[in-house]
């Protein structure tokens, strides 16, 4: 939760491709305080069936700059495994086209950020969400 000298921050994923929650993409996150400072790994945390992370760590006081790192590629790697079990090799089968995908902002304390991503096996897409 953000106080007057800490942001916070939350994220959900939308599998765009089927219209529904991602569940179990394995997300990361990491602060700096200050443009040319080091990133600090402060944990993180996985989606639940509603898409939603909802217990990443707080960030540490005097945080300017937040990354997210979602781990999509085990889930699309799963989805397409459940989905393909009796069914012919497509073309795509096995490819992941972005096995990541990092997204990193600016943040001021006091302030929330909530920041989804609707996810695609091609393509993503994020903002900042309330």
């Amino acid at each position: 939760m953000s106080t007057s000298t800490t942001a916070s921050v939350s994220t959900h994923i939308l599998d765009t491709s089927i219209g529904r929650p991602a569940e179990g993409v394995a997300i990361q996150l990491a602060a700096r305080i200050g443009r040319d400072a080091q990133w600090q790994a402060l944990g993180g945390s996985a989606t639940d069936a509603d898409g939603r992370c909802k217990d990443l760590p707080d960030l540490p006081e005097g945080t300017t700059h937040v990354r997210l790192d979602f781990a999509v590629e085990a889930y699309f790697e799963k989805k397409q495994a459940d989905a393909q079990q009796d069914a012919p090799a497509s073309r795509d089968s096995g490819a992941v086209f972005f096995p990541e995908v990092a997204i990193t902002f600016a943040v001021k304390p006091g302030e929330h950020y909530h920041v989804p991503l609707l996810l695609n096996p091609f393509g993503y897409s994020v903002y900042r969400g309330s």
